[in-house]
This record gives structure tokens, C-alpha cells and sequence, in this order.
């Protein structure tokens, strides 16, 4: 290892010390001029009798009232009550499902409800003793039970909603009758607050099944007790369930009589149970005159809801959300907000009216937030003394028709008495024929005559009270033109207190002008990645979307933009491609990019007469941007920069500032760029930016606008120096992008070539560095020639960015090269001092230390005299004629240069300077190598903090430092804390220079050496090994 020479010292054999490698000063800083859940419930088996447990033993049933769902701000108590045979929470409960439907799927839907079960022994027959209980006793129980409950919850008063199946309506109707004339006041509470009862397959004149259930138990081989209280008022046309039906229903008629709503609706079942038949029939389980509802189910299944999809589960629940909505007492509830609006309107189901031009979309996944946000807002009435407007807004294809399509359906499912209506404003026409299907099924008088004002006659009717509760969505509201011109669109919005408004848009310019307060504002930005990883696997098969990987590295590049999402995963379905294969497709150019983006699909949730593809989704709005000129040129400049903090100021100027702030505003607007916080700077949308590139070039625009960008970035970008990190680093990634987008670079452009390469070089990046240094001297040679000055000063910096990875050879070549072409300049020239300089650095890297010192006492005379002493090139040449005499054990006389360096660095270039940084290295190097240990390792520890603060802590510099503490500390015998710090520095060094660079070499060398020191002689040994398989 005597040979392997890097930037951090070598290791060696004990005890005679060796001093650590310098850092020393590469000549290119002066730019051209040098370098737990609960336990499953019971189920029935009910295979055999469906009112029939399960033989062997009495069935276990839970009584009493127990909790489903609690909430401090309850406005609503809704309890659920089985029937014959039922449990309380089995009754309830899905096959295939854990939990009740109730307790899962009414939560967040109904969040203010509180939700209750009822259990009781509901068995008719039993093999060992069916209970004597008579359905007043059961109802009895459950009105004691009931009241209890709620009073221990604060709850007396609080409305009460029914479910109740089969048997359990039966339950429920008498528990209400003995509420209402109970002697006890407490009692009369249920009564009182009770404002409706669903009863799902109740048996209001009585089931036939009750006469089979009373076959003899001898005959079954299988029952010994019959509850025959129960079976005889089941029968049909028992005298004793028509007195309670009659009652009942009386009672209802007077309470509504009175003033008081009190809703009942009657569920029916459409399937029979397999060999039994149909439990309760239409006929029983209705009531003429009361809204009778099917559920395409058995009399068991009726009640077990699996999803949110289910019909059945879809039909009680607009029952439920409709009657919260009455019994809701609370300010915020919607009977309260909705204020004036007659309580006939919404008491009853009123005709409303669907017109929506499309179906609802089974793919849609995600947006919960803003689904909610806009069911707080959207219902007719929330504003009582006005006619809402909300706006969903956000880029285009970012989903808003989607989820503005959504929140209808949804809407009509919670309130089902309110009409939809859709018109799109893509244009006047396409409005005014959506205006028109308004009118027609509305039935607007008039509508359909030639001479008829459609749009005049549909805002009157919307606008007048007998048009009902309705939701108008005006869909693409982008084209402020079309909205609010000269008899724009606006004008005939109807107004009505019982009316609602959402608009989509991409333009938040028209939001501001339809007057759509903040809080009616929801901007849509692209999916969370769960929701587009959904999206984008609804319509691909498993074997397509198996690397996790692939699939993220998809949505990457497609930015998580729904309607781009959609359009690869349509791509995909077609062509059978995997998302491994689509992103090899997205990765290999921007313009098969393009073309996949320019695809156009099928979507049934958009309008036929515009073209799915992102890429021609945005023409529309970059035809719009285009009216405001300055907005477009901004546009056509931000696209070739990156996408990332572009800064104001590489944006072309404008006569003043107010039209600079209109054109930014127009490009918000559109959402194409977004503001960062607090700096005046700007992101662009990564396909928005690839799409309008695509559009230049169409346009044959690209070329022009990209030179005119490279233009202002050559002229803004400064030579990267310490001193104005601040300046260059903003640039860096725009240039880099400019100049990613084309492969046209005039002579103008290779100052900023230069400039990038040099800032890489600053960075430590030195592989980045040498590829954009080769392209400036290809350039530079066939532009200007390869004598020409600046040609020579790329050469010497390629040359020391080879020799920063370790290649020293050709980076020796290079120089001697340069050098050799720098005849044209005088000796004394600083171009080629600094090239002089440099090569002597490469020299003393290859052990050559006596050539090396030859050239630099050489460099060192003549930049005294040409620069002067103190100039920061001098003292570059003082430190490295140091670095050389270290090197050659030489340790008196480069203490006392260092020394000299050091101090002149401190008073001219600053204390926290990269140069002052490198004289402290180097003179703690020095004093380690004189055996002053303790001194070194104060100035190293020094040095190391102040270099990871400045430079960074993965700057090879700042490893260096690392490496160099670690020396003296295990010279000093504390090899614990150096081994952990040439650990470290290996593992770092590995990573940001490579396995195979010198200086990697060395740290492995050095770790092995720590190691061998604490007698680790096994891992000293495997390290050493792997060092020379390395090399």
C-alpha cells in the first residue's frame, strides 16, 4: 500500500507516524482566466328452519341494549332490533363479514348519529325451554332498557329512529303504544322523540311461517319447547296483531295530525328462502298509503348488507339520512340551515329530476376529504338566505369533473328529494343544448319552439320556488370570455334560496369573477400515491402489476395526475404491457413521453366531443394563456428550465411590474405554476412543462424559445465561486435542464457549459463535472479552435477534475497538453501558471515529488512577481510548495509555509474560506507528521466542524478531514473513535467517489491498519485482501 496516494493519508506501519495527505488547490477558481377486535357473534343455522337455532343446545343470545357507534355531539339515537331467531348483532351481520354493517358503514356516513342494538330471546322454539315471554313483554323490556340507556347518556330528549326486522317491528310498534299512555313520565320519553321506524319484512298481518313453526316437535324428532304466546300473534289474521296494527297506525295519524312528523317506511322481501318460500309476503309486510320499498333479497338476508354498494344498503340509507335530517334538532343540521324552505319539501320524497350526462364511475377511488368538504357545502339550503356557489378548481385532469360527478351521486343519495342538474360550459352551444334537456324534463313551457330563449327560460324556471330543491353543476367553467363576456353564460344562472351551484374549473380567474367566496373554493392537486397506486391497478390484472417498484416509478413520471394515470392504465389493459414495460417506454425520450400522453382512450365519465389525451387536454388552456402575451411567454421559458424554484428573474422582463404580476397570475390561475412560500419563485407541473416543449416544436417554436432561455441563463449565471454559492446554485439545476432539452449550443452557450461543469467541480461531483467539461471542449474546439483561451482553460479543468477521481495519468496528459498549447500565451501568463501549477499537483499525486517541487518553487517565484504576494493564487502555489515538502519529509519547512499560508488566508480570504480551510488541514497534517499530536488533533477536529458547516458532510474535502482525525487519533493510541470515524469516512467515501478511487483505497487501508492495531486481525486481513482485489 506504499503506493496507493489520495487526498487522505496514507496508512502505514507503527510507530514511526506518517503524516496525512493533504488537501490541496486545484487552479480553476478564477474561471476562464485560470481553474383488537371483538369476539365473532353466533350465527343461526338456519339451513333446515329459518326460525329454527341451531340443535344440540339453547341458543346463546346477547340482551339488553348495547352500543354500536357513540359520539359526544349525537343529534339522533337510531337502534336496530332483530327479529324471530335473531341476535342482535348476527342478525346484522354480512357472511363474510366480522362486524354488524351498521357498525361499520353508518359512521362516516352518519357521524352525528348515535347507533344502538337491541338484543332479547326471539325464539319461538327451542330444544330445551323456549322463553314465556309475550311480545308486550319483550316490548316492555325494551322500552325500560331504552330509557335507561339514554338517560345514562344524556340522551332523553334526543330524536329516536327505528330499524326494525321481522318480529322486532312488532317489538318496536308496542314498545312506542306502551310509551305513549305509560303512567310513568320517564317512560313517555321514547314516545316523544321517536321520529320514524324503518321495518324491514315486519309481519303486519301475520306469517304463514308461524303456522309451519307450530308442527309438532314429535313430528321433527327435534323441538321440546314452543313458545306459543309468539307463534299465535304470527298467524295470519290474528285477531291480536290486527287490534295492534290498528292502534298503532292511529296513533301515527294523530301525531301527524298534530303537527309532529313521524316517518315510517315498510321494506319488503323479493326472494324466498330455498325450500321454505317467501317468510312475509308483500301484503303483510306493507301498508297502503305508506312508502313501500323491495330489497332483492330473502327474509334472513334482507337485513345483511355486505357493502356500501348494496342497493338495499343504498335504499335504507336514504330513509335514514333523510330522517336524521328531520329529527336533527341541532343548528347545524340540515332542517335547521335550510330555515324557510317548507317542511313539506322535505319531509316527503318530492319528484326531482336527474339530469346528468353521465353514469356514475365504479373506478372512481379516493378524494374523501374533498368529497366531504363539498357534501358540507353543496346541499340546497345550506345557505338559507342565499343561492350557493362552490367551485371545485385545479389543473387540468387533475379530476375535478370526476369528483364533482361523485359528490352528485352522492348528494342524490342523501337527498334524494333534491333535482341534478349538469351543463357543461365547453362552449355556448354545448351549454345551451344542455339547457335545453334541463327544460325538457322539467317540462318548461316552451322549450322546444324555434324561437324559444332556452337559456332565459330555464334560469326562470330554476329560479322559481316550485322548481324544488335543486344542484346546478356547470362543468368546465374555464373561458372567462365564454362565462362573463358580452351575454356571457353568467347571465342567466338562476337564483333560488332552495338552489345550489358547483362549478369545475382550471381557471381561478373565473372563480374570482363569478364571485365564489374563499371558503366555497376547494382546489383539487394531484392524488396521494395510495390513491393513484388504486387508480392505476383498477383496470390491470395482477401479473401486470406486480413490481411495486415499476408501478411507483410510473406514477413518478406521470406526477400522480389522475387523468394521465387513467390514460396509462388504458394503455396498459389494451396492450396487455406491464408497468415495468410502460416505464422502460417513459424513460427512453421525452418524445415517446409524448406519444404515449398524445394517446387518446376511452372514458364514458368525459364529453365525446373532447379528446381524452393530457397532451391535448392542456391545448385549450394554453390557447386561452395565449391571450395574455406576456403570461405566454413566461410559459414557452419556464417549460425548458426545471421544475423546480425557478427563479423571477430568469423570466424575461416587462415593462413594469403590475403586467409581470398579471402574467404570473394568469399562469396560477390555470394551475400550470405554483408560488413557493415565501420566495419569489416558482414550480411548474412536470407534464405541463414536457406537453408544452411538445407544443413549441409543433408550432415550430422550440428551437427559438430554448436559445432565447440559454441566453438569459448564460448572462445570469456568474463563475461559481465560495463567495456566491447563493446565485449559482439557484441557476444550476435550469441550466441543466435548458440544456437537456436540445442539442444546439452556440458560442455564447459554452460560457454556461463551462460555468455548470465548474459548479459540479465546486460540489465535489467531479464525474458530473468531467462529462459536461468534455462536451465544452468538443464544442469549444469546433467553435473557437483549440488554441483559443478558453478551450485551454476547459482542458486544464477537465484535467483536474480526472485527476479528483484518481486518474492521474490522464490527467498528467492532459496538462503536459495544455501546457504545450499555452505557448501562445507568454510564461508568465496566468493562464499558464495555473496549468503549471496543476500539473505539479498531478505530479505529487504519483509520488513524484522532486518534479513536482521543481515546478512549484518555479510557479510560486513567478506569481509573486506577476500577482503579488498576497493574491489568492500565490498562496494557492505556498500551499501546495508546502504540501510537496511534507510530502518529502521535509516537515520544518512546510510547518513554517503552512504557517505563513494559514495566516495570510485568514486576513484575506476570510476564516471560514474553503482555501483557509485547506491550510488548516494541511498544517495539522504537518504537525502530525512532527509527532505534535495533540496540537493536530485540536486543528483537525477544528477544521472538520467548520468543513462540513461550509462545504457539506459528504464533500470529499470534508472526508478528507474525517480521515485525516482518524490518523491522529489512533497514532495517539484512542483507536475505538478512530475506528468508528474511518468507518464512517469508508462507507461515505465508497458512496460519493467509488469503490475503486484512490482515496477509497486508502480509507480501506487505514480501517484494516486500526484494526490490526486492536489485534482484529480477521477483518484486517479480509479488508487488505479486498484492497488489492481492487486494484
Amino acid at each position: 500500500m506504499e503506493k496507493v496516494k489520495a487526498i487522505f493519508k496514507k496508512g502505514g506501519t507503527r510507530p514511526g507516524p506518517k503524516p496525512g495527505a493533504p488537501v490541496t488547490d486545484q487552479e480553476q477558481g478564477t474561471g476562464r482566466d485560470g481553474a383488537s377486535s371483538e369476539p365473532r357473534p353466533i350465527a343461526n343455522n338456519d339451513r333446515f328452519n329459518p326460525l329454527a337455532p341451531s340443535p344440540g343446545r339453547a341458543p346463546l343470545f346477547p340482551d339488553g341494549v348495547a352500543v354500536w357507534h357513540d359520539c359526544p355531539d349525537a343529534t339522533v339515537d337510531i337502534c336496530f332490533v332483530h327479529g324471530l331467531t335473531g341476535n342482535r348483532d348476527s342478525t346484522w351481520t354480512a357472511h363474510g363479514q366480522r362486524e354488524p354493517w351498521p357498525k361499520t358503514l353508518l359512521p362516516p356516513r352518519l357521524p352525528r348519529a348515535r347507533l344502538l342494538t337491541y338484543g332479547y330471546d326471539a325464539y319461538v322454539v327451542q330444544k330445551l325451554a323456549a322463553s314465556a315471554n309475550r311480545l308486550v313483554d319483550h316490548a316492555a323490556n325494551l322500552l325500560t332498557d331504552l330509557t335507561n340507556d339514554r338517560a345514562s347518556h344524556n340522551a332523553c330528549s334526543r330524536p329516536l329512529i327505528f330499524v326494525a326486522h321481522s318480529l322486532g317491528g312488532l317489538v318496536c310498534k308496542e314498545a312506542i303504544l306502551l310509551s305513549r299512555n305509560n303512567p310513568e313520565d320517564h317512560l313517555r320519553g321514547i314516545f316523544d322523540c321517536v321520529a320514524g321506524v324503518v321495518f324491514m319484512g315486519t309481519p303486519h298481518r301475520g306469517s304463514w311461517m308461524a303456522d309451519w313453526a307450530k308442527i309438532p316437535a314429535s313430528a321433527l324428532g327435534l323441538f321440546k319447547s314452543t313458545n306459543k304466546s309468539l307463534l299465535a300473534i304470527l298467524e295470519t289474521h290474528s285477531q291480536l296483531l290486527e287490534s295492534g296494527q290498528a292502534r298503532f297506525w292511529s296513533m301515527v295519524r294523530e301525531v301527524r295530525e298534530g303537527g309532529r312528523p313521524l316517518e315510517v317506511t315498510c321494506f319488503f322481501e323479493e326472494l324466498s328462502l330455498p325450500a321454505v318460500g317467501r317468510v312475509v309476503s308483500k301484503e303483510s309486510a306493507t301498508l297502503e298509503g305508506y312508502t313501500a320499498v323491495s330489497v332483492h333479497a330473502d327474509h334472513r338476508n334482507m337485513v345483511r348488507f355486505g357493502s356500501a354498494d348494496d342497493n338495499g344498503f343504498k335504499r335504507l340509507f336514504g330513509e335514514l339520512i333523510r330522517w336524521q335530517g328531520l329529527a336533527d334538532p341541532a343548528p347545524s343540521s340540515q332542517q335547521a340551515v335550510e330555515g324557510t324552505i317548507p317542511r313539506s319539501v322535505i319531509s316527503r320524497r318530492t319528484c326531482s329530476h336527474w339530469v346528468v350526462p353521465f353514469g356514475r364511475n365504479e373506478r372512481f377511488v379516493g378524494r374523501e376529504s374533498i368529497l366531504q368538504q363539498l357534501l358540507e357545502r353543496i346541499p340546497p339550503g345550506t345557505n338559507k338566505d342565499d343561492c350557493q356557489r362552490t367551485a371545485i378548481e385545479g389543473l387540468g385532469g387533475v379530476g375535478k369533473t370526476q369528483i364533482a360527478l361523485e359528490a352528485a351521486f352522492r348528494l342524490r343519495d342523501k337527498h334524494p328529494g333534491c333535482s341534478v342538474f349538469w351543463a357543461p360550459a365547453v362552449d355556448a352551444v354545448t351549454f345551451e343544448n344542455a339547457y335545453r334537456e334541463i327544460g325538457r324534463v322539467v317540462g318548461v313551457a316552451g322549450i322546444d319552439e324555434d324561437k324559444a330563449d332556452v337559456k332565459a327560460l330555464v334560469k326562470a324556471a330554476l329560479s322559481g320556488e316550485k322548481a324544488g330543491r335543486w344542484l346546478l353543476v356547470v362543468d368546465n367553467a374555464d373561458d372567462t370570455n365564454l362565462l362573463l363576456g358580452p351575454a356571457g353564460l353568467s347571465d342567466y344562472l338562476p337564483f333560488s334560496r332552495m338552489g345550489s351551484i358547483l362549478f369545475t374549473t382550471r381557471n381561478h380567474e373565473a372563480v374570482v369573477r363569478l364571485d365564489i367566496p374563499e371558503r366555497g373554493v376547494i382546489s383539487v392537486t394531484e392524488m396521494s400515491r395510495d390513491e393513484a397506486i388504486e387508480l392505476l391497478h383498477g383496470g390491470l390484472k395482477e401479473n401486470q402489476t406486480r413490481d411495486a417498484a415499476s408501478t411507483a416509478g410510473v406514477l413518478d413520471f406521470l406526477a400522480d395526475l389522475p387523468l394521465a394515470i387513467k390514460q396509462a392504465s388504458a394503455y396498459m389493459a389494451r396492450t396487455g404491457t406491464t408497468t415495468a414495460r410502460y416505464l422502460d417506454h417513459c424513460r427512453s425520450s421525452d418524445k415517446t413521453m409524448i406519444k404515449l400522453l398524445s394517446k387518446d382512450f376511452e372514458d364514458r365519465g368525459r364529453y365525446s366531443s373532447i379528446r381524452n389525451a393530457v397532451a391535448t387536454t392542456w391545448l385549450i388552456s394554453f390557447e386561452q394563456i395565449s391571450r395574455n402575451a406576456l403570461a405566454a411567454q413566461y410559459l414557452r421559458s419556464m417549460c425548458f428550465l426545471g421544475e423546480k424554484e425557478i427563479p423571477r428573474d430568469l423570466l424575461p422582463s416587462a415593462d413594469d411590474e403590475l403586467e409581470a404580476d398579471e402574467a404570473i397570475g394568469a399562469l396560477k390561475a390555470y394551475a400550470f405554476i405554483t408560488p413557493r412560500e415565501g420566495q419569489d419563485s416558482f414550480d411548474i407541473h412536470r407534464l405541463v412543462r414536457l406537453v408544452m416543449q411538445n407544443w413549441l416544436e409543433e408550432k415550430g417554436q422550440l428551437q427559438e424559445c430554448r436559445a432565447s432561455v440559454l441566453k438569459r441563463l448564460a448572462a445570469a449565471f456568474p463563475f461559481p465561486k465560495h463567495e456566491n454559492k447563493e446565485v449559482w446554485m439557484k441557476y444550476l439545476p435550469h441550466a441543466q435542464a435548458a440544456l437537456e432539452c436540445g442539442n444546439d449550443v452556440t458560442q455564447g452557450e459554452t460560457d454556461l457549459l463551462f460555468n455548470i461543469a465548474a459548479s459540479y467541480s465546486v460540489l465535489g461531483k467531479y464525474k458530473e463535472a468531467e462529462v459536461i467539461y468534455r462536451q465544452t471542449i468538443e464544442l469549444e474546439e469546433k467553435l473557437l479552435g483549440k488554441e483559443h483561451p478558453s478551450t485551454l482553460a476547459s482542458m486544464n479543468n477537465l484535467a483536474e477534475v480526472l485527476k479528483c477521481q484518481g486518474k492521474y495519468k490522464e490527467a498528467e496528459v492532459m496538462h503536459r497538453q495544455t501546457l504545450e498549447l499555452e505557448k501562445v500565451l507568454s510564461e508568465e501568463h496566468p493562464s499558464t501558471l495555473g496549468s503549471m501549477n496543476n500539473l505539479a499537483e498531478v505530479l505529487r499525486y504519483q509520488g513524484k515529488y522532486e518534479e513536482a517541487e521543481v515546478i512549484y518553487r518555479q510557479t510560486l517565484e513567478l506569481r509573486e512577481k506577476v500577482l503579488g504576494k498576497e493574491h489568492p493564487s500565490t498562496l494557492s502555489s505556498m500551499n501546495n510548495l508546502a504540501n510537496v515538502l511534507d510530502s518529502l519529509g521535509k516537515y520544518e519547512e512546510a510547518e513554517a509555509i503552512h504557517r505563513q499560508t494559514l495566516k495570510l488566508r485568514q486576513r484575506v480570504l476570510g476564516e471560514e474560506q474553503p482555501g483557509t480551510l485547506d491550510s488548516m488541514n494541511n498544517l495539522a497534517n504537518v504537525l502530525h507528521g512532527l509527532g505534535k499530536y495533540e496540537e493536530a488533533e485540536v486543528m483537525h477536529r477544528q477544521t472538520l466542524v467548520l468543513t462540513q458547516r461550509v462545504l457539506g458532510e459528504e464533500h470529499p474535502s470534508t472526508l478528507a478531514s474525517m480521515n485525516n482525525l482518524a490518523e491522529v487519533l489512533g497514532d495517539q493510541g484512542k483507536y475505538e473513535e478512530a475506528e468508528a470515524i474511518h468507518r464512517q469516512t469508508f462507507v461515505l467515501t465508497q458512496r460519493v467517489l467509488g469503490e475503486e478511487h484512490p482515496s477509497t483505497l486508502t480509507s480501506m487501508n487505514n480501517l484494516a491498519e486500526i484494526l490490526r492495531y486492536q489485534r482484529n486481525y480477521e477483518e484486517a486481513e479480509a479488508i487488505h485482501r479486498q484492497i488489492f482485489g481492487l486494484k
